[in-house]
């Protein structure tokens, strides 16, 4: 069974519609990259999958759990309790860190699983730990996000991971970042894929797509136009 999967997702915002009839289906351990102009429908798309929006219509499920399914042409989403299940399945890595300024880089990665998923403080603290150390910031636990001079993302990215996801999402996670940094963040994402890390990343970067994809979904005008292997795409 998929990981992910979305069936003919459609969503418009007044008159324009963004996402066509959009299906995308994410495999245990596969690293999926969406490509495509501005405005093609990457972010929404995102969005959709991550129920940061709502889909106008069309289907999305975790493995067994169904987030939303169609009736009379429309989505219908689940209860409140069946999606908090559904956001413990993904993880996602926003474009521009969003961590919280006023917490140690060790407390934004250990917050929600305990308070959230009321796990063990001394059991988060030791993985989150070892996620720093896997993200090259071993010694930073004690920083603060302005003092880390460019590992804000890898923070991030450990903050998702401490969540125990199925699926990782990352939102364009090299835009804002140097060549340098951007080429800590492709260490981490490969590194993540040679451990079979099922993920989903959204970026405009050719190469960056390239390098760590299994598959590349082209998407424009809110439809995929292409799929397929990085080498054939």
């Amino acid at each position: 069974m998929a990981v992910f999967e979305m069936r003919n997702a459609r969503k418009a915002f007044g008159l324009l519609e963004v996402l066509k009839g959009v299906s995308l289906k994410v495999e245990k351990g596969e690293v999926v990259s969406i490509i495509g102009p501005s405005g093609g429908g990457k972010s929404t798309m995102l969005r959709c999958a991550t129920l940061l929006e709502t889909m106008d219509s069309g289907t999305l499920a975790y493995g067994e759990n169904v987030a939303a399914r169609e009736e009379n042409g429309k989505s219908v989403y689940a209860g409140k309790a069946a999606l908090a299940q559904v956001r413990r399945q993904f993880g996602l890595v926003f474009q521009q860190f969003d961590l919280f300024p006023h917490y140690t880089v060790l407390k934004n990665v250990c917050d929600a699983p305990i308070s959230v998923q009321k796990r063990d403080r001394a059991e988060v603290e030791a993985e989150a730990m070892a996620l720093l150390d896997k993200m090259g910031l071993k010694g930073k636990e004690n920083a603060y996000p302005y003092q880390l001079s460019g590992g804000q993302q890898r923070v991030a990215i450990a903050r998702a991971l401490a969540m125990k996801p199925e699926i990782l999402f990352f939102d364009e996670p090299t835009s804002a970042l140097d060549p340098l940094l951007t080429g800590e963040v492709l260490r981490v994402i490969r590194s993540l894929a040679d451990e079979h890390m099922t993920m989903v990343i959204v970026t405009h970067e050719m190469p960056f797509a390239r390098a760590v994809s299994d598959r590349v979904v082209f998407l424009d005008g809110g439809v995929i136009v292409e799929q397929g292997s990085p080498e054939q795409v």
